[in-house]
């Protein structure tokens, strides 16, 4: 089960300047490459590893990434219509 994470743009001072600091909304996987089980969170993975009545190792232990950036729509967001 994907773990979704909800991407933002918030404003953060560097200088005295106010930036914008953009946040994407990423869907990370973690599964293991052995038994092909989908994990709900790294805790969950983690304890696998760390549980010995199973033979998973942390090098089983695969994390896939997605990242959704729909820059277009950001700059918008930021600088006004493009």
């Amino acid at each position: 089960m994907p773990i979704n994470d909800d991407g933002v743009v918030e404003y953060v001072m560097v200088n005295g300047e106010k930036v914008p600091s953009i946040v994407c909304p990423a869907e990370i996987t973690i599964t293991n490459t052995q038994t092909g089980k989908e994990y709900g969170s790294a805790k969950e993975a983690d304890d696998d590893v760390a549980d010995p009545a199973t033979a998973t190792k942390s090098e089983h232990i695969r994390q896939d990434v997605f990242i959704k950036a729909a820059i277009h729509k950001i700059l918008e967001g930021v600088v006004g219509k493009v």
